[in-house]
């Protein structure tokens, strides 16, 4: 039985064809095609994508350094932490570059539904045995084999709602009237579910990005005012309602509390990390303050690691780093025309950016402690897929904006570009 060879496509000039043109033309338009996808993204787009990917990454490497000595203790394993940190970042790492191509449309349509199941989930870990405490706070949640934080959930999608309810009022910004009413009982019981949880630092995080998300619609100053005045008020009672977080504050000035006797401790040993580290550091992998000596060092004092092994220089890189991301999600902001991804992109700003802030401040004693992630970088399933999520929305936002820019300059826009 004889085959018949496949015909070959004759060359353009009419000379032979050679084997495999095919092929290779199939490559060459695949590249041309994924070349005009890359075309199609703005310069804000790649630059917030290279210095998220950048955060992520060398967030994995600190993982791996600062967990390695208590991995081994917990599992005889020096990586499992490391393992565990990378398995939720290849989940959000997709899951970003899907919500970068989903249409603002969707979130207009789903968020009221997104919002109110996040907050179920919250309900859920209060008042069922599904919940769990850890270090004094409710906020965890387990089913099966799965742990995880619903306020993570609960603080994305309430970004996203405060930018389309406040788009919708925009017109009406000026009348507090029409901005008491929806902020106050939902975004302030969206609140109040993670307030029951005990979980004082994601409060705080969540009243001021819902402050900063005010600002950028253009509510007047005096009314944020107030608005600062009730969470401060909030704040105080919170704080003050537990012995464990009184002790904490307590202990930013020197004092201790029998209901918390490990800050002083924690406190302290953050210190003698970063006095360690000196300019350039002890080299990375080389702490000595990760050796069961500094509670939480792949978490909410990662960043006393880093000043330990990279030094002053390596501290400095992290917050320049920050400083670029908000640069780029402020640049996001002034070019968008619509006032829903204005006002979301500010919302997760001020989210991202202050978390850093306090989980900084905390390290360097100017405040107390409050038990907030270093955004991208510190260790924490949740809270590593719910930040790599805000970013895909800003991503959708930044899409949008360069097609919208070639639309009004009137350049041709491709169907498949759109955010």
């Amino acid at each position: 039985m004889t085959t018949t060879p496949p015909r070959l496509r004759p060359a353009p000039d009419g000379s032979d064809p050679e084997p495999g043109s095919g092929s290779r033309s199939g490559a060459l338009a695949a590249r041309i095609s994924l070349g005009r996808a890359m075309n199609s993204e703005s310069a804000d787009y790649f630059l917030l994508l290279g210095i998220t990917l950048f955060m992520v990454v060398f967030g994995l490497v600190m993982v791996l350094s600062s967990s390695s000595v208590e991995s081994h203790n917990d599992t005889d394993n020096f990586f499992s932490r490391f393992w565990s940190q990378g398995a939720y970042t290849l989940i959000g790492l997709p899951l970003m570059f899907i919500v970068s191509r989903i249409p603002m449309a969707f979130w207009k349509r789903s968020i009221w539904f997104i919002l109110g199941a996040a907050c179920f989930l919250q309900f859920l870990v209060l008042v069922t045995p599904l919940g769990v405490e850890i270090g004094g706070n409710r906020n965890w949640i387990r089913i099966g084999g799965f742990v995880g934080q619903p306020s993570e959930a609960i603080k994305l999608a309430l970004v996203v709602w405060l930018g389309v309810v406040l788009a919708r009022k925009q017109d009406l910004i000026d009348d507090w009237r029409h901005v008491a009413l929806p902020i106050l009982p939902i975004a302030g019981g969206a609140i109040g579910v993670v307030v029951l949880g005990g979980d004082l630092g994601t409060t705080v995080v969540m009243a001021a990005f819902v402050l900063g998300g005010l600002y950028f619609a253009g509510v007047k100053i005096r009314y944020l005012l107030v608005g600062l005045a009730g969470v401060a008020i909030v704040a105080v009672v919170v704080a003050m309602s537990s012995a464990s977080r009184m002790g904490r504050i307590a202990a930013l000035f020197g004092g201790s509390s029998a209901a918390n006797p490990d800050v002083n401790w924690q406190i302290d040993n953050g210190f003698y990390a970063l006095a360690s580290g000196g300019v350039f550091g002890v080299g990375l992998g080389n702490s000595h303050s990760k050796w069961s000596w500094l509670p939480a060092a792949d978490t909410d004092f990662i960043f006393a690691i880093i000043g330990e092994e990279l030094g002053l220089i390596g501290a400095i890189v992290v917050l320049l780093l920050f400083v670029m991301l908000a640069i780029v999600f402020l640049r996001i902001i002034h070019s968008s025309t619509d006032p829903f991804p204005r006002v979301t992109t500010a919302a997760i700003m001020v989210w991202l950016i202050f978390q850093a802030f306090v989980n900084i401040a905390v390290v360097l004693g100017v405040i107390p402690v409050l038990g907030v992630p270093l955004p991208l970088i510190s260790a924490g399933g949740t809270a590593m897929i719910s930040s790599m999520i805000a970013i895909g929305i800003v991503l959708s936002f930044a899409r949008q904006n360069a097609r919208d820019a070639r639309r009004a300059k009137g350049a041709p826009v491709r169907s498949g570009s759109a955010a």
